[in-house]
């Protein structure tokens, strides 16, 4: 892509050969983690509560695709916090560490604040506590901020893509005002939901714009900025890499106005690279995830409001985890169905969309985003 400059975002991942377990897989393995076919241990959970959103964002769920008599999933229809529970625990078997909650928009779902309660009992293969994050928009956050805090929730990061009204409205498709998102963050600050992150998904000439101000706002209050390349998911039909803005070529634009000094880290899944300001004002991240693919790190594991596991964003199909979510079945069970699939796991959808390919746009349909989350 032009402008892209590998020495500001180096390389992350494995390269697109055919790969190798690696003495991390062996370790990962003798532990009882469980790993795929390319080394990769399964660590992260996604876990969507909900295929509704409040939001039409322009590159998820288009409104045009998803009008007002769109048939979402039927409350009765939707996994009960019993079998979220159940899928959770069957993960945390196989070595997960780490749960996201997320959507569709999560805090649209009636009583979350009890799942997070029950996820935060969980236990790691080693006996630490779980992590517990979540992912919203954040036009509900100000009121729930202080519930989820205290039923257990440690994590919380926003979708925020412009402080402008007029930006932002048009790519939510909603009337809300930032402001109200802005409170949202706040309360979250102040209820402790720390590292708290803010993630904007930059569309060249849409909302390229808005870094600087991104940037500007938060810096110096704590909140981490990631700036994340448009990318081909489920709802990003109109999807071109001519409306992709680098990695590199935001990193540029930021470091340009506010000195950035790389941050020392071991990559591993962490899908942003980091910076510091150079004055102590805290943290930027950008995420290559088109321009650099970072498939050879992936360790996470999503299972849709519907019940089905993906073992990749981009999936086109997955596991329906329904046969083993009856009063019958037990978490161990369910576990082992969990790794017959994890250790078939092949994909590497990033890194095969950034081979030369013989048409532009995405390289074939992937499931519907508000579905499996994020």
């Amino acid at each position: 892509m032009p402008g892209f400059a590998p020495r500001l975002l180096p390389p992350a991942g494995s390269p697109a050969g055919p790969a190798r377990p690696t003495a991390a897989a062996d370790e990962d393995a003798a532990r009882g983690t469980v790993v795929d076919r390319r080394g990769r241990p399964l660590r992260d959970l996604r876990l969507s509560v909900i295929d509704r959103c409040n939001f039409r964002c322009t590159y998820c769920m288009p409104r045009e695709a998803f009008p007002a008599d769109y048939a979402f999933m039927p409350p009765a229809e939707r996994l009960s916090f019993a079998q979220l529970l159940k899928i959770a625990r069957a993960f945390t078997q196989l070595g997960v560490e780490k749960i996201r909650i997320t959507g569709g928009e999560p805090l649209l779902r009636r009583g979350l604040e009890n799942l997070v309660e029950q996820l935060a009992q969980l236990t790691t293969l080693a006996g630490k506590p779980v992590e517990i994050a979540l992912t919203t928009n954040g036009a509900l956050l100000a009121a729930k901020a202080r519930s989820l805090k205290d039923a257990g929730l440690q994590r919380v990061t926003v979708s925020l893509d412009a402080l402008d009204d007029a930006v932002f409205r048009r790519m939510s498709d909603t009337d809300l005002p930032v402001a109200r998102i802005l409170d949202g963050i706040e309360a979250a600050r102040a209820a402790g939901l720390a590292p708290l992150k803010v993630n904007t998904v930059v569309q060249r000439g849409v909302n390229d714009d808005q870094i600087l101000p991104l940037v500007r706002h938060f810096k110096g209050s704590g909140v981490s900025v990631r700036f994340i390349e448009y990318m081909d998911v489920g709802g990003a039909d109109r999807w071109s890499d001519g409306d992709v803005l680098t990695a590199a070529q935001a990193r540029d634009l930021v470091a340009a106005a506010f000195p950035l000094v790389p941050l020392d880290q071991v990559r591993g899944a962490d899908t942003a690279i980091r910076y510091r300001h150079a004055d102590g004002g805290g943290e930027v991240g950008f995420i290559a995830s088109v321009s650099q693919p970072f498939c050879g790190a992936c360790t996470r594991a999503r299972v849709a409001a519907d019940g089905t596991l993906y073992t990749c964003l981009f999936a086109t199909r997955g596991l329906s985890l329904r046969p083993w979510l009856d009063d019958h079945t037990c978490a161990t069970q369910l576990a082992q169905a969990v790794r017959q699939r994890w250790t078939q796991r092949d994909d590497r959808y990033s890194e095969l969309r950034a081979s030369p390919r013989p048409r532009p746009g995405k390289v074939y349909p992937t499931v519907r985003m508000s579905l499996v989350g994020g």
